[in-house]
């Protein structure tokens, strides 16, 4: 019999085995919820580790205002100790004519600014945010203290830089191309050189050296006086040079580039008003075309660009395209050394815009481009402006049904290996001319002229090279 919240009759030995089970049923509730507390804890504490090491990795890369004043104010710093030089170190660091604007990139210490200097603007740009980062010139170290090297001297080294950062090899002072006499770049950087009669400061050699181990400003800096179709070099101070300030390409824009901001008085034919945005279009392009034949014919050696797409260009108020990011721009030499390697199949053989083919005995990559700058804008640049949907109405007129197969053609042309490269590809850049040149004559008559509307600008005399 049992009574009400009584034990049972007779039941001790199994009461108290029921308690039993229920102290170590909560004892392993116990253990079990310290082990998932323990795990929880565990797991918070490396998710917020994680999450502070990635913030950290993105603050040290973000580009702020405040960091990148400090780079500036460093490199003023080391121009009053005396330790970098450049001429627009003074307006820069002494009488505030650079003003700063905003930072534009930053990346792995890449810095990019946007400034004003006297009123205009201009790029300020580094590889490294550091001057202490870039390698000194070594034979200072093995140099009397109170001797300083010749400009014979600097012609040297300079050149010997030069040639190492372009991949340019030792080479005949000229050669033969064309028909006529094209120097060497190293030798039109050495050239330069030789106009100082005076010898060079430490500093000016330091903040010289520092420049040329930047493969863009070396770029920049040497056909910025045989090409309009690159950004030009205003001045520098230290490791840092400033660049034109230019409207850049957008993929999003069907136009690519902004035409208002180019869209200026001096632009405009009289009695017609502004030029519409498929004129511009078509003065862009020929000028994409007359880029593309300066960098094949103009230099010793051609000039490949291996990353085209619209935020690499810019163009100016007059409508020339200038390659504004050259850091995948190479000279024959370089760019043979860099395709020849190891394959298996074609697809092994593309570095970025430039590929080659593989040869399936040897297992290499020739070192011969297979594609051209021509075709990689053709197939980038020009069939997104001359399309179908982006012409509308338009797309039907026989001019426009010619330039779409011109272009189609231009962006499926491979060159042969054993194929000149001036055949084919000339003649379909010829065409290309031809059809742009007669859909300007529909449009309106040709400007007269034709010559730049640049001002007057700064000529760059830092470390009077």
């Amino acid at each position: 019999m049992m009574l009400p919240g009584g034990p049972v009759v007779g039941g001790g030995g199994w009461g108290g085995g029921l308690c039993l089970l229920r102290w170590l049923g909560l004892r392993m509730l116990s253990r079990r919820g310290t082990l998932v507390f323990v795990l929880l804890w565990f797991g918070s504490w490396l998710f917020l580790n994680g999450l502070v090491l990635v913030h950290r990795s993105i603050l040290s890369d973000y580009c702020s205002d405040e960091k990148s004043k400090k780079i500036l104010q460093r490199l003023c710093l080391e121009f009053g100790e005396g330790s970098v030089t450049g001429d627009m170190c003074e307006d820069l660091c002494v009488l505030g004519q650079v003003e700063y604007k905003r930072c534009l990139y930053y990346e792995n210490g890449k810095k990019v600014i946007e400034a004003h200097w006297r009123g205009k603007p201009i790029i300020l740009k580094s590889k490294k945010e550091n001057f202490s980062s870039y390698e000194p010139l070594g034979i200072l170290d093995y140099e009397d203290t109170g001797k300083e090297l010749s400009a014979l001297d600097v012609v040297f080294y300079a050149t010997l830089e030069v040639r190492n950062s372009l991949g340019l090899n030792e080479e005949e002072e000229y050669e033969e191309r064309e028909g006529g006499n094209i120097s060497t770049l190293a030798k039109l950087w050495g050239k330069k050189l030789k106009m100082r009669n005076t010898s060079y400061s430490r500093a000016e050699l330091d903040s010289l050296w520092s420049l040329l181990q930047q493969e863009e400003y070396t770029f920049l800096r040497i056909l910025q006086d045989l090409s309009s179709h690159v950004a030009k070099v205003l001045g520098s101070c230290g490791h840092f040079y400033a660049v034109e300030f230019l409207s850049a390409g957008h993929t999003w824009d069907q136009n690519i580039f902004s035409l208002e901001e180019v869209a200026v008085p001096g632009l405009q034919l009289p009695g017609r008003g502004r030029w519409s945005a498929r004129e511009m279009v078509h003065r862009i392009a020929l000028s994409f075309l007359d880029m593309v034949w300066h960098f094949d014919n103009d230099f010793t050696h051609q000039l490949h660009l291996c990353d085209i797409k619209p935020e690499n260009f810019a163009i100016r108020k007059d409508l020339t395209v200038v390659a504004i990011d050259v850091d995948m721009a190479f000279f024959e030499p370089k760019m043979r050394d860099i395709l020849e390697q190891n394959c298996s199949s074609d697809e092994d053989c593309s570095f970025f815009d430039c590929s080659s083919r593989c040869d399936a005995v040897r297992r290499r990559c020739s070192p011969r481009r297979q594609n051209s700058n021509l075709q990689v804008i053709c197939e980038k640049i020009f069939q997104p402006w001359f399309s179908p949907t982006i012409l509308g109405a338009k797309a039907g007129l026989p001019l426009q049904v010619e330039l779409q197969r011109a272009v189609q053609e231009c962006s499926e042309t491979d060159r042969g290996d054993n194929e000149p490269e001036e055949d084919g590809e000339q003649s379909i850049l010829q065409r290309l001319r031809r059809i742009l040149n007669r859909l300007l004559q529909e449009e309106g008559p040709q400007e007269e002229g034709g010559g730049t509307l640049e001002g007057q600008r700064h000529v760059h005399t830092a470390l009077n090279f």
